[in-house]
């Protein structure tokens, strides 16, 4: 069929069907853990995560937004419901105030403290320890090769 689409070939198709059956269930898997164990989603414990690594356990909230690969309204949503769980405050930063900054509170870092050890049991079961030491390093190439094409302006 001359249609100038460049069809997947019969291994292309397949790497391609694992590579999309992972994306959708590996995020559930986590959320579920996640969930169940700390009553926060992936992207919660990201951003929580994203506050407690910040100097002064800060961030703007665009910055955040990027390291927890979310968009700014996203990240808004999510901030607004962990700050009325207390668990971050925002307020506007102090050489600009047009621009909000998050802080992850004493609280919000207990809550992250305790639900670290689950997640990352859970990554190390589904994702580390199923992988040698050698795909683990092929798996870090892939992923960035990929995250470049897919976020070009996006460090890895």
């Amino acid at each position: 069929m001359e249609d100038g689409v460049r069809w997947l070939e019969e291994d292309e198709l397949a790497t391609w069907m694992a590579l999309a059956a992972l994306l959708f269930k590996l995020p559930g898997v986590l959320d579920y853990q996640l969930q169940r164990d700390s009553e926060l989603s992936h992207f919660e414990y990201l951003v929580l995560a994203g506050l407690s690594e910040s100097p002064g356990r800060s961030r703007r909230m665009s910055d955040l937004a990027g390291f927890a690969n979310g968009s700014l309204s996203r990240l808004s949503h999510v901030v607004k419901r962990l700050e009325q769980r207390g668990f971050v405050e925002r307020r506007p930063a102090d050489d600009d105030g047009r621009i909000t900054v998050a802080t992850i509170t004493d609280t919000g870092y207990e809550v992250l403290v305790a639900a670290a050890p689950g997640h990352v049991a859970t990554v190390r079961e589904y994702v580390i320890d199923a992988l040698t030491p050698e795909q683990l390093a092929q798996l870090k190439t892939i992923a960035d090769q990929i995250l470049t094409k897919v976020d070009p302006g996006k460090s890895c």
